[in-house]
């Protein structure tokens, strides 16, 4: 076994100057910005664009080298969306390569449940799914690059070859989720070298990664499709009873689909087509807002009748999107739920809802007294993703995100790739479904986010975590709130309201606030004051000419503009 690991020594405990958990100022310039959850991705990126790339060359050169330096976040097979605003052209291109379902062929589960976090128990474990990675990078190469391919892949080779500092917050994520990939031969060979995790300060070094990439490099993202890292994929794959075949790989390539966009007030929302859900989730969202004039009550973090509505309206949301599927195979509701009509009518319903009477002694008698101020915490383990925002010189802007969601066979390590597969589920209540018949597509709820005024770009946000109710959050603290992105991105977050009447939101409230949820019959989860489960945005924004870029504090990462 390979001894992949090295001690940090001399090169201290800092990946690459700065990116921690925690503020970070907004960075601004007259050309180009971009930002990532890594400051390597981050100065890979800027300096793509400093050789004069463009947006979709430094997006590619970030995806590829983020899937080596953040495996508990994403790596090289999951799925990749995004939003490419062209300057040319003024034209918004929608990406969507997300990892695909064999039609036809019988789920495949190569981890049982309860093996981590990624398999919770009582479940069938992911399931695996033809990568989505690769397509998507080949098909935003062969579309918008202007760089050659092996400059791009270039960064990754050397980030595997001479390793990365595993920072704190990779080094909590392994631990949390270290038994999905224990459960497997490859997967204890890739990530415990040397009989345990990668530690915190240490440099890891990944050889055999180094060596696909060399191959990626020469022979192109076909190299991961239908070339030798396809084959052994296919090969890894019949070991264990899935009976995939080469021409698999292929079956359904990355999409350029038309974006799906709405107004709000004098803005021009765009955000991932059906089936994905946060167009249609943001819309009514929002939409409900602001027939009940929310602005005017006061913001949904210090007022507990607009924190009740927002809570609400969430909750509607999440209900109402799930009778959303692939349009291919399914009538599409989309608009029906985007409405004026619809929302109209849902924040009717929220007014005419409201208790009557003072209820604060019903949830003390229910929770108990001391359940108003207890504490909280989150219910889930960081969500792995990652996004990416970028404006370059000529005025092209991406918002795309690269995942290790929907990637591959769950567990395994193919040539140093390692793979989650799909959380896949066809349910009404799953974020993430799909149908093995008609196509093999699934949907999703990603944040990718274009907000245009006068038909020009003006801000671009999207996130990992709980995008299902971050985004929409974020989007009002902007368009409704008049708040400045950096500003909307800080404010608290919270959970839509559970059915038990249960509000989960960042804990950086007043008590007067919790009291005030009280008497409306909704007990306060504080959750800590800044939770990584509910995401940390990458957001470029453009404001008098300037061009402004920022990372949240609720993960790492880092802004750099020039």
């Amino acid at each position: 076994m390979t001894d992949n690991i090295r001690y940090a020594g001399a090169q201290g405990n800092d990946a690459s100057g700065g990116g921690r958990v925690g503020p970070k100022h907004p960075v601004s310039a007259s050309q180009a910005v971009c930002s990532s959850q890594h400051p390597t991705v981050t100065d890979t990126m800027l300096q793509v664009m400093r050789d004069g790339g463009n947006a979709a060359d430094a997006a590619i050169a970030g995806s590829i080298i983020q899937a080596v330096v953040q495996q508990d976040m994403t790596n090289h097979t999951g799925t990749v969306t995004a939003l490419y605003y062209e300057a040319a052209t003024g034209t918004v291109h929608e990406l969507n390569s997300m990892g695909r379902i064999v039609p036809g062929m019988a789920a495949h589960h190569a981890v049982p449940g309860g093996k981590g976090l990624y398999a919770p128990v009582g479940t069938r474990g992911p399931m695996s799914v033809i990568p989505g990675f690769m397509p998507g990078m080949k098909a935003l190469f062969e579309r918008f690059a202007t760089k050659p391919w092996d400059y791009l892949v270039a960064p990754a080779i050397r980030a595997a070859e001479e390793g990365h500092v595993v920072t704190s917050f990779e080094g909590y994520v392994y631990a949390l989720t270290a038994d999905f990939f224990l459960y497997t031969q490859s997967g204890r060979e890739h990530f415990t070298p040397k009989g345990h995790l990668p530690q915190v300060g240490e440099v890891w070094a990944q050889p055999v990664l180094a060596e696909t990439l060399r191959h990626l490099a020469a022979e192109g993202p076909d190299y991961f499709i239908t070339g030798g890292w396809a084959r052994q994929f296919v090969a890894r794959a019949n070991e264990m009873q899935w009976p995939i075949t080469l021409d698999h790989m292929s079956v359904l390539p990355a999409q350029w689909r038309e974006a799906k966009r709405w107004t709000h007030r004098d803005h021009e929302i765009v955000q991932l087509s059906p089936p994905e859900r946060q167009a249609v989730f943001c819309a009514m969202v929002l939409g409900v807002l602001k027939h009940l004039d929310i602005t005017s009550l006061g913001h949904f973090t210090e007022s507990p009748l607009a924190a009740y509505y927002m809570a609400h309206a969430l909750r509607l949301a999440t209900q109402d999107t799930g009778f959303m599927n692939d349009p291919a195979l399914f009538e599409d509701p989309s608009d029906l739920l985007m409405s004026e009509d619809h929302t109209a009518h849902l924040a009717a319903v929220l007014r005419r809802s409201l208790p009557k009477i003072d209820l604060t002694q019903h949830v003390e008698l229910t929770r108990g007294r001391n359940a108003l101020h207890a504490a909280g915490s989150a219910s889930k383990q960081p969500a792995g993703s990652c996004e990416l925002s970028l404006v370059d010189a000529d005025g092209n802007w991406v918002q795309m995100m690269n995942t290790l969601q929907s990637g591959g066979i769950a567990g395994e390590v193919v040539g140093g790739v390692p793979m989650v597969g799909s959380h896949q589920m066809s349910t009404l209540s799953s974020p993430i479904a799909g149908w093995l018949t008609g196509g093999g597509g699934m949907r999703s709820i990603l944040s990718n986010t274009l907000v245009l005024k006068d038909g020009k770009p003006v801000v671009a946000l999207g996130s990992p975590g709980n995008v299902h109710c971050t985004v929409p959050q974020v989007l009002a603290n902007i368009v409704e709130y008049g708040l400045t992105p950096d500003v909307a991105e800080d404010r608290p977050r919270m959970l839509p309201l559970a059915d038990d009447y249960t509000l989960s939101i960042e804990s950086r409230v007043s008590g007067d606030f919790v009291d005030g949820l009280a008497k409306l019959g909704i007990l306060v989860n504080p959750l800590p004051a800044y939770d990584a489960h509910m995401g940390s945005y990458q957001m470029s924004w453009r404001d008098s000419g300037k061009l402004y870029g920022t990372v949240g504090p609720r993960r790492e990462g880092k802004a750099a503009a020039f």
